[in-house]
């Protein structure tokens, strides 16, 4: 992830990965852990160590997401399609609209796969950054 517009959107490093804000904010809080080694491909190849500290990232992501957004359902997902490089999506989901920063986030896709959902639907940087500082201030 050396790319300046993702290394924006980091919110905190640990010892085996990094934890970001998705720029796509259709979810209000979608995150990703992004593992740290380079070869790492493969959820089932996860060393101990990273296991270990993979959940507890995601643990401490969503209660602060929770806490946060109060969304009424997390999805999680390691799919490796687009970037085929380990990490975990954590993908908040709610039952009705949610505003932060005067937008209105509308999960359109509740009770259904979270894939596909709107792309076209964005929000500003500075409402990006300010998810990513909440986010950051709780963990």
């Amino acid at each position: 992830m050396s790319s300046d517009k993702f290394q924006k959107l980091k919110i905190k490093e640990y010892s085996f990965w990094e934890l970001y804000l998705h720029p796509q904010q259709y979810y209000l809080g979608r995150t990703y852990i992004w593992a740290k080694r380079s070869d790492a491909l493969d959820l089932m190849d996860m060393q101990p160590q990273e296991q270990e500290e993979l959940f507890d990232i995601a643990r401490q992501v969503n209660k602060a997401l929770s806490e946060l957004f109060h969304p009424d359902l997390m999805n999680y997902a390691a799919l490796g399609n687009v970037a085929n490089h380990l990490h975990l999506h954590i993908i908040p989901r709610y039952s009705s609209s949610r505003r932060y920063d005067e937008i209105e986030f509308v999960d359109e896709q509740w009770g259904k796969n979270y894939a596909p959902y709107e792309t076209s639907f964005q929000v500003p940087p500075s409402t990006l950054m300010k998810i990513k500082n909440a986010i950051s201030l709780k963990l």
